[in-house]
């Protein structure tokens, strides 16, 4: 039974990748990077949260706060209504892990409603105007240089960063 559904699931997404096959690569780049800062977020320690390298960058507990503002303000665009979070005030690394979960969820209401048709709609976004695919593909980079910022603590701390942990079956 097991087995049946999930090649039930696998055609699915088949199906829908044929449909869509722009949005949905978008998708999976998107689910690539939540992933790895979300269990990047959770791997580190409290006391890390305020570990910084150099006294001129911001500490490890900001970088999570910067992605997680950063994207609940960039995908709520893309939802129809800006929201601006408030993780950057925050220092808990409770607290931290709450708003990135949040900014999240907004995103994956973003990536989830993303079609190719709807890849072109034009939104206010900064200081013009941007396509939604444009927006999202904007959010997946950022997200990933925030992520490559944070690994870098988590090596200068000893801490394996996910993306580096070995996949199973490997």
């Amino acid at each position: 039974m097991t087995r049946y559904f999930a090649m039930l699931l696998a055609a699915g997404f088949m199906l829908q990748a044929q449909e869509n096959p722009i949005s949905t690569e978008l998708k999976g780049s998107y689910n690539g990077i939540k992933n790895n800062l979300m269990k990047a977020a959770d791997k580190v320690s409290e006391a890390d949260y305020a570990f910084k390298p150099t006294p001129d960058v911001r500490t490890y507990g900001a970088e999570v706060a910067h992605a997680a503002d950063s994207a609940l303000r960039t995908c709520s665009v893309v939802n129809g209504e800006v929201k601006q979070g408030s993780a950057a005030s925050k220092t808990a690394k409770a607290d931290l892990v709450a708003a990135l979960k949040e900014a999240f969820a907004e995103c994956d209401k973003a990536y989830e409603g993303m079609t190719d048709a709807a890849a072109g709609t034009m939104l206010s976004a900064g200081r013009g105007q941007r396509s939604k695919i444009g927006i999202l593909y904007g959010n997946v980079a950022h997200l990933n240089e925030t992520y490559g910022t944070m690994v870098v603590y988590m090596r200068l701390k000893g801490v394996v960063p996910p993306s580096s942990e070995p996949r199973p079956g490997r």
